[in-house]
């Protein structure tokens, strides 16, 4: 389930856009009437959606979605007028007057493309640093060299290690290191 924050110079127009969502079954995670307010639940949040109108007190709805990190995307509730100034790729608007169907719908399919980003971004291995490969590689040269092992027989003993006493491999390749100086 996605972060929504929800961002109205009018606090009553954000608490009832708020209270739609969560009858809707949206978790509504703050409302705001300020940019201001919506980026500091941002920086604490991973990632989101931000509900917003055109315009409030401190700044424009441009240079709130310029300020936004990068897992948040931007739902804008605006007449249609203001559409032709929404140039970015990733703002996705709803006209005024609002329909409920409208916004529910696209802040369903906003939040399964955040899903899928998520699980893609889950999906894909972790960068090993320079540092981290030559502690794992330096590791394998001990276990071969002390224990005879091949280059793969040390790597399957390391990742077994690893996934036995729950840390990554590159810690468990760094207490093989620690254990053998002695």
């Amino acid at each position: 389930m996605a972060n929504i924050i929800v961002v109205f110079p009018k606090l009553e127009d954000a608490k009832s856009i708020r209270n739609i969502l969560t009858r809707n079954g949206f978790n509504v995670t703050a409302v705001c009437t300020t940019g201001a307010q919506a980026l500091n639940y941002t920086e604490e949040l991973g990632d989101g959606i931000v509900v917003c109108g055109y315009k409030f007190a401190d700044m424009h709805y441009s240079v709130l979605h310029d300020y936004l990190p990068e897992g948040f995307q931007m739902l804008l509730v605006a007449s249609r007028q203001y559409w032709g100034e929404c140039t970015a790729d990733d703002l996705v608007c709803v006209s005024m007057p609002l329909k409920l169907h409208d916004l529910i719908d696209t802040l369903t399919m906003m939040e399964e493309a955040l899903a899928r980003r998520r699980r893609k971004r889950k999906a894909q291995p972790k960068q090993r640093s320079e540092e981290d490969k030559e502690i794992i590689v330096r590791a394998k040269e001990t276990l071969m060299e002390r224990n005879n092992m091949t280059e793969q027989e040390a790597h399957r003993y390391i990742q077994k290690c690893s996934m036995d006493s729950g840390t990554n491999m590159v810690e468990t390749a760094y207490m093989i290191l620690e254990i053998m100086k002695q």
